[in-house]
């Protein structure tokens, strides 16, 4: 299974996972079998508060799953419609998450979860973006 992760600076499997998916500068997209990671720039980044287009951002890439610590309901409704399963960002690096994920450790985002605006803080590895997470 291939899963996408919003990050700031490519470490690989350490890198840290981004507070909110629309405002991370870049992807990485990781093979859950392989642990092979391939980097994607955000091809949306610029967009207007309330306006992430999601599967503009990650351009060809087209993952199963979305790891990020926060994401806007817009985007979130986006992925969905697209077959693309949202989990809450637990850990701190890719590899932490990918873990978690491997032990159906990290939960599905919810609607009432999701960021509401661009209003808030998007430091990375903090996940204060909604402060619920």
């Amino acid at each position: 299974m291939n899963v996408c992760f919003p990050i700031v600076q490519n470490l690989g499997l350490e890198s840290i996972v981004f507070d909110h998916f629309g405002s991370a500068p870049l992807f990485v997209l990781a093979d859950m079998d392989t642990g092979a990671v391939r980097e994607l720039s955000n091809g949306d980044l610029n967009h207007q508060a309330s306006q992430c287009q999601p599967l503009k951002a990650l351009g060809e890439m087209r993952p199963e799953a979305v790891v990020a610590g926060g994401i806007g309901a817009g985007a979130l409704n986006q992925l969905r419609r697209a077959g693309i399963r949202v989990y809450q960002a637990l850990g701190k690096t890719v590899a932490e998450n990918m873990q978690m994920l491997r032990e159906n450790a990290l939960p599905e985002m919810k609607l009432e979860g999701s960021c509401s605006s661009h209003g808030h803080g998007h430091g990375s590895g903090g996940h204060s973006c909604c402060g619920n997470h």
